[in-house]
């Protein structure tokens, strides 16, 4: 029998326009400066050889332009919108949903793209057995973790990544 192991990559949507500019929240799009560094960060991830077997994204619409971005540039073929990812979303959701996949792939990378603060309280969930208030995600940052079987998971992930794209792209970075 094969080895279950996901690679999971939890993604903050990038920088979106203001709360308050539009009258349904989830119809905020990215920002000129939230496509740019979104885009940036993304090219880096296929600088570092970074495939992504499935994608799933928030329904809000700078979640979906997140994903958009990631397929565009060739990190993976499509998106699927999910849920669960919407602000308020269940892990168990999602976790019903790996078990589902992890059943057709063993092994393979996914990448969730949503919103702050699910995704921290998911990492944490899945790295410490609870959630809570300690990691805080930036808009475009990225949380990696690698899960074992989807009934397992909780508590049982190891992290293997935690930053901001500013520390992906080696922006403002000095070592005394």
């Amino acid at each position: 029998m094969a080895t279950v192991q996901t690679e999971l990559y939890l993604i903050r949507h990038g920088i979106a326009a203001e709360r308050g500019t539009y009258e349904n929240d989830g119809d905020r799009p990215l920002t000129a400066k939230g496509i740019q560094r979104t885009e940036a960060m993304f090219k880096r991830f296929w600088q570092l050889g970074l495939q992504f077997n499935a994608v799933l994204t928030s329904p809000l619409v700078r979640a979906q332009q997140t994903a958009d971005i990631l397929v565009r540039v060739g990190l993976a073929t499509q998106a699927e919108t999910f849920g669960a990812l919407k602000p308020g979303g269940q892990l168990t959701d999602w976790l019903a949903w790996l078990e589902w996949w992890q059943g057709h792939t063993p092994q393979g990378r996914v990448a969730l793209i949503g919103h702050e603060p699910d995704l921290s309280d998911w990492g944490q969930q899945l790295a410490m057995g609870q959630g809570g208030d300690r990691w805080v995600l930036k808009k475009a940052g990225v949380i990696g973790l690698m899960l074992p079987a989807a009934d397992m998971a909780l508590g049982q992930s190891e992290l293997f990544w935690l930053s901001s794209p500013r520390l992906l792209l080696g922006q403002g970075l000095t070592f005394g």
